[in-house]
C-alpha cells in the first residue's frame, strides 16, 4: 500500500471530530502512458429500476457472478529512508506471515510492495482501479480470482491514464491469462439513495476477493479532495478496509456504481469504522473516454466559490428568486473570469444555458467544458441579470495547488485599539506604513480585521486576520466609525456582503465574503 497517500484527511470531517478520514492505501505507479491499439469497449449502463425481493442467496449470487471481474493489484515502488521511517508497523500489516514480519524499515532506499484492489472493465484487459493504487510504482501485478494460491505472481500490467482529481485510473494487462476475462458490469450510480443494499468486494489487508454488505449511509456527500475543490462520493457502512482501494461497490443486481475510494479511520489510523466512500461510477464512465488516450482535461476560469450553498434568506437579499447558485468570492488577476468582466460578489446562475444549482454545479460545468471555448456565463450582480462571455482555460492541478498554498500564507500587522463587532471579528483602524505593506489600493480600505472569535461567524466565513475591509453591503468603506454603522443595521440571522483586501506571498486580492450574524 502507498505510505504517502495512507491518510488524504487530518482534519475534522464534520461531525466525525475524533475520527481522521484517510485514504483507503495500496500502491502507486507513474509509468508514462503508451497508445494502445486495443479498442476499449466500455460496458453499457443499466438504468433499469432497481426492484425485486431480496432473499438468502441474493448476496451469494452477487458474489458469485461479480467476484470474477474484480482482482487484486500488487505494486512495488522505491522509498528512501525518510518515507519509510516509523512504518514498519504497516509495512507488517501487508506481508504473509514469515516475509520480513516484524523487521523495521532500513535507514537506506529500498523496494516496497502495496496492495490495492481493481476491477475489469473490457476483456482486452483494461481495469479499472484508484489513482493513488497505481501512482508512483515502478511495476504492475495483477491477480485474478481465478488464479490458484501457489501461483507466486500475478500478470504484469501497465497504466494507461491517470487522473488525480476523481482518484481514477485506467491500467491495462500487458500479460493476458489463458482463461477469458470477464467484465464488470456498469448500473447507474444516480439511481442509488440511502438505505439501498450495496457489497463491496476487494483486497483488504492482501485478503483477495474479501466480500463486505451494507447500505448507502449518503448519496452526493461533497468531500475536500484538493485544495478548495470538491468531489461528490457515494457514503456506505459496507465494510472497507486498507487495500479495497479500487474495489467496486455494487448494487443488487451485482452491477457497479462505484469505486470504493476512502475510508474514515479511528485515531490510531486503523480499519473500518462503518465510513467509507466510494467515486460513482457515472463520474468514471464519463472520464473513460480520456482516461484511454492517457490525459484527463479539464476547463477553469480562476475564480473561487462560497463554501455554503445560497440560502433561501440569503437569495432574498441577493435578488434572487430563490436558494441556488453560486456565489463569487475571488476572481484571479488577469484569468478567464476577470478577462470575462466577472466581479467578486457575483452570482453565477447559468453556465453556457445550463442552470447552476450550487457551487458544484459551477465547478462541474466548467470542467466539463473544453479548454479554448468562448461561452455566456449568467451572473447576479447588484440584484440584476448580467451576461458575460468568457473563454475557459485548462486546468493545472499542480499550479492551482501551488497558488492555494502560496494564499494560505497571512500577513498580521499589529496595532493597538482594536473595535470588536457583532460578527466575531474585531477591527482597527490601518496605518499608513501597514497600508504600504499590504499594497492596499489607493483610496480603498475602511480598516484591519485584528482579532477573530474561533468558529465566530467571520471565521467561518473565511475571513483571516490581517484582511482590510473594503466595502460593506456595496458601500465603499474608509473608517471603523463607518463598517460599524453598516454592519450594525444587518439584522439578527441577517447578512453583511464585506469585501475584503487579503494580501499573501507578496500580493494581495480582493476577496467577497458573505457574514451572517447570529
Amino acid at each position: 500500500m502507498s505510505t504517502r497517500k495512507s491518510s488524504i484527511f487530518y482534519g475534522v470531517l464534520i461531525a466525525f471530530s475524533s475520527l481522521v478520514v484517510g485514504m483507503v492505501i495500496a500502491s502507486r505507479l507513474d509509468l508514462t502512458p503508451s497508445s494502445l491499439a486495443l479498442t476499449l469497449s466500455v460496458p453499457a449502463t443499466n438504468s433499469a429500476p432497481l426492484s425485486g425481493p431480496i432473499d438468502a442467496t441474493t448476496f451469494r449470487t452477487i458474489a458469485h457472478d461479480a467476484g470474477p471481474s474484480v482482482v487484486s493489484i500488487i505494486t512495488t515502488m522505491t522509498r528512501d529512508a525518510s518515507d519509510l521511517q516509523g512504518l514498519g508497523d504497516l509495512f507488517n500489516q501487508l506481508l504473509p506471515q514469515g516475509r520480513g514480519r516484524g523487521q523495521a524499515p532500513p535507514q537506506q532506499d529500498r523496494r516496497v510492495r502495496g496492495a490495492g484492489s481493481g476491477f475489469i472493465i473490457d476483456k482486452a484487459g483494461f481495469i479499472l482501479t484508484n489513482n493513488h493504487v497505481v501512482e508512483d510504482a515502478t511495476s504492475i501485478e495483477v491477480r485474478l480470482s481465478s488464479m490458484k494460491d501457489e501461483e507466486m505472481y500475478g500478470l504484469s500490467a501497465k497504466v494507461v491514464g491517470r487522473d488525480e482529481l476523481s482518484d481514477t485510473a485506467l491500467i491495462q494487462l500487458t500479460e493476458m491469462p489463458k482463461t477469458e476475462l470477464v467484465p464488470a458490469k456498469f448500473g447507474d450510480s444516480a439511481q442509488m439513495a440511502p438505505g439501498d443494499w450495496v457489497m463491496a468486494i476487494g483486497n483488504p489487508f492482501a485478503l483477495s476477493n474479501s466480500v463486505t454488505v451494507g447500505v448507502v449511509s449518503a448519496v452526493g456527500r461533497q468531500t475536500p479532495v484538493s485544495g478548495g475543490r470538491t468531489e461528490d462520493f457515494i457514503q456506505t457502512d459496507a465494510a472497507i478496509n486498507h487495500g479495497n482501494s479500487g474495489g467496486p461497490l455494487l448494487n443488487i443486481r451485482g452491477e457497479v456504481i462505484g469505486i470504493n475510494t476512502m475510508i474514515v479511520t479511528d485515531a490510531d489510523g486503523g480499519g473500518n469504522v462503518g465510513v467509507g466512500f466510494a467515486v460513482p461510477i457515472n463520474t468514471v464512465r464519463d472520464l473513460l473516454p480520456q482516461l484511454k488516450t492517457g490525459k484527463v482535461v479539464r476547463g477553469r476560469i480562476g475564480v473561487s466559490i462560497g463554501r455554503e450553498p445560497i440560502s433561501e434568506d440569503y437569495a432574498k437579499d441577493l435578488g434572487l428568486p430563490g436558494p441556488g447558485g453560486a456565489e463569487v468570492r475571488t476572481v484571479e488577476s488577469g484569468g478567464p473570469a476577470d478577462k470575462g468582466g466577472v466581479h467578486i460578489g457575483d452570482v453565477v446562475i447559468e453556465v453556457n444555458g445550463k442552470t447552476v444549482r450550487d457551487n458544484n454545479d459551477l465547478v462541474s460545468l466548467i470542467a466539463g467544458t473544453k479548454p479554448g471555448t468562448t461561452i455566456p456565463i449568467k451572473v447576479i450582480r447588484q440584484k440584476k441579470p448580467v451576461t458575460l462571455n468568457v473563454t475557459v482555460a485548462e486546468l493545472n492541478l499542480a499550479q492551482e495547488q501551488a497558488r492555494q498554498a502560496s494564499d494560505s500564507e497571512e500577513v498580521t500587522p499589529r496595532a493597538p485599539k482594536p473595535v470588536d463587532t457583532a460578527f466575531g471579528m474585531s477591527i482597527r483602524p490601518l496605518t499608513n506604513q501597514e497600508r504600504r505593506q499590504l499594497q492596499v489600493p489607493n483610496g480603498q480600505g475602511g480598516a484591519l480585521v485584528s482579532e477573530l472569535t474561533q468558529f465566530g461567524p467571520a471565521a467561518n466565513s473565511g475571513v483571516s486576520q490581517g484582511d482590510v475591509v473594503l466595502s460593506v453591503q456595496g458601500t465603499p468603506v474608509h473608517s471603523v466609525e463607518e463598517i460599524q454603522e453598516l454592519l450594525d443595521k444587518v439584522p439578527a440571522g441577517g447578512t453583511a456582503r464585506v469585501v475584503l483586501w487579503h494580501f499573501a506571498r507578496g500580493s494581495g486580492q480582493e476577496v467577497y465574503v458573505p457574514i451572517r450574524r447570529r
